[in-house]
């Protein structure tokens, strides 16, 4: 008998070592204007709470994961109307960070902002997700994430380490055809989950999923060691974003990268000589012309 308990500790210690891939946090906001009754808000309470459950209690790969290697996300659903009972509409920002090798920093591998959300929730809902069809569009969004948000990570430590995830998030977008905006190629938004995955799945934009993996791999993770073989890392990596741009000029995959990381390199490059500030402003200002003004501080 003391064995089998002796055994059933080890196991239990054992599991306890181990969690689901996302370490996720979700927040749920009204706007200021919007009339939002009681019931709303207590629907609203529980699926916030539905939404952060889904994302970090179900298990979305094969692999192992320690609590300190889960992935660090935010997810946002901003309600702006609810056109009838239990159908809410609105934007959702979604937010992952990755740490960086021998420091406490974390940096930005996506930052974007949904801007076609409609979800239907009622209260005492079951939510749960099936691979193989869609049910409803709380589900399909957060499980498009979800797995995004995988491929980014595993790209970003291993050379297109993230196919297997991008693969299941593009299934998603194929098997949601008719659950309205976002999901289809004739989508008037650039920024649809359509275009996300379509873009990343497209052999035009492999330079991006290098550059996630060249800028954290051997850029970011060498800098605390060896500062200028990183900063010349990121520099390269960035300019193989140079012929996406041009051929597809304003593409939601470029904007998301460039734009998530701007803060970041003006940090980095606080120290660098004038000359790579001006070269690195340069590049920036090709990769996303929209926004040169923002770049210029870099220079400062």
């Amino acid at each position: 008998m003391k064995y089998k308990i002796l055994i059933l500790s080890i196991l239990t210690s054992f599991g306890s070592l181990f969690s689901q891939e996302l370490n996720c946090e979700v927040s749920i906001v009204t706007n200021s204007k919007l009339e939002v009754t009681t019931v709303d808000k207590e629907v609203l309470d529980q699926l916030k709470q539905v939404m952060q459950d889904f994302m970090n209690n179900t298990k979305w790969t094969k692999d192992n994961f320690k609590m300190e290697e889960r992935l660090n996300c935010n997810l946002q659903f901003q309600v702006s109307k609810i056109p009838s009972q239990g159908v809410y509409e609105g934007t959702m920002q979604v937010q992952l960070t990755r740490p960086v090798f021998n420091t406490s920093y974390n940096t930005v591998l996506f930052k974007h902002i949904d801007e076609n959300v409609t979800i239907e929730y009622s209260r005492n809902s079951v939510v749960s997700y099936a691979p193989s069809e869609f049910r409803d569009n709380l589900t399909s969004i957060l499980a498009f994430y979800a797995y995004y948000m995988l491929g980014l990570d595993y790209d970003s430590f291993s050379p297109k380490g993230g196919t297997p995830y991008f693969n299941e998030a593009f299934s998603i977008v194929n098997l949601a055809q008719s659950g309205g905006s976002g999901w289809t190629n004739n989508d008037p938004k650039k920024k649809s989950r359509y275009n996300l995955i379509d873009n990343t799945m497209n052999q035009l934009f492999e330079p991006l999923r290098d550059c996630y993996y060249e800028y954290h791999r051997k850029g970011m993770d060498i800098m605390y060691e060896k500062y200028n073989e990183g900063l010349k890392a990121i520099y390269d990596a960035l300019n193989k974003l140079a012929p996406i741009a041009q051929s597809r000029p304003g593409s939601v995959n470029i904007m998301v990268f460039v734009q998530g990381k701007k803060n970041e390199l003006k940090a980095l490059y606080s120290d660098a000589t004038q000359q790579e500030k001006t070269d690195i402003v340069n590049l920036l200002k090709k990769l996303d012309p929209v926004n040169s003004s923002q770049y210029m501080e870099i220079l400062n």
